[in-house]
């Protein structure tokens, strides 16, 4: 079904139904020991795993329903899905080998970014690099509201999301890392811009941030509109780690969607 530098997967039918085989590069090995553990744990939340090798970095997946895209990526569905997916990150411990994409590395991280070949004009690099000082002053602020690090998917949009009868489930961990939690949200609200066609300022994106920060508790707001602010960024720094791992001659499809990815960043709505 896809067949990329850092991961296979292959859809295979058998007599109960269809089952997915994720084979994983050394890179994205962590997803194998990740996904397992957290599906032992939410078993509600992920696909049923059927078997797993860390070592070869195979992962066998039950099937885990329809995705949220082909239902036209419906809010109501994100407003249940979110709170879980919260609780999830406030309680699940992060296997060592998950990438380290902490709060506490994001400068060096943002200096990283800003030194890489990236898919942008001149003045981009340069407004990018200009805002280096910022950034650092951004997370400090950040930091002070004491979140702790979590899983963070990175990649949790229409595509990733499934419903598998009343149960709502979460697929291809392979973009997570520790990190700060509310930055999954970034790419959820894309799409829903993206997708869907809301205006940044509908209704629709401050329920799903009351409902997403509910387990967390009160005072959050503020922590979440710079992590908001951040996360454009932070969801970059997988980009670029991604980009590396391809050959030359498949990069330039690539930085077609990593330029919308890094233009959001530095134009926030």
């Amino acid at each position: 079904m896809r067949d990329r530098v850092w991961a296979t997967t292959s859809c295979i039918p058998t007599a109960d139904g269809v089952v997915w085989l994720k084979a994983t590069a050394g890179s994205h090995r962590f997803e194998v020991e990740l996904v397992a553990q957290l599906a032992d744990g939410w078993p509600d939340l992920l696909p049923g795993v059927l078997a797993h090798d860390c070592e070869r970095g195979w992962l066998l997946l039950a099937d885990a329903g329809t995705p949220f895209e082909q239902l036209g990526n419906p809010p109501e569905l994100w407003l249940r899905l979110l709170p879980r997916y919260a609780e999830l990150q406030r309680e699940a411990k992060a296997p060592p080998t998950v990438p380290d994409r902490r709060l506490s590395r994001w400068p060096e991280l943002y200096e990283d970014l800003a030194g890489s070949e990236l898919p942008l004009g001149h003045d981009e690099i340069a407004r990018l690099r200009r805002f280096a000082p910022q950034f650092a002053e951004l997370c400090e602020q950040l930091a002070g509201y004491g979140v702790p690090d979590a899983i963070q998917h990175d990649d949790l949009h229409h595509k990733n999301a499934f419903v598998d009868g009343e149960r709502l489930r979460i697929v291809d961990w392979g973009d997570a890392s520790r990190s700060h939690p509310f930055v999954s949200l970034v790419a959820t609200f894309r799409f829903l811009e993206e997708h869907n066609g809301l205006r940044p300022d509908d209704p629709w994106f401050a329920r799903l941030r009351e409902a997403y920060l509910e387990p967390w508790g009160q005072g959050f707001g503020e922590a979440f509109q710079i992590a908001q602010r951040l996360g454009g960024f932070v969801h970059a720094f997988g980009w670029v780690h991604l980009r590396q791992l391809l050959p030359e001659e498949e990069r330039a499809a690539y930085d077609t969607p990593f330029r919308i990815v890094l233009q959001r960043a530095l134009n926030p709505g």
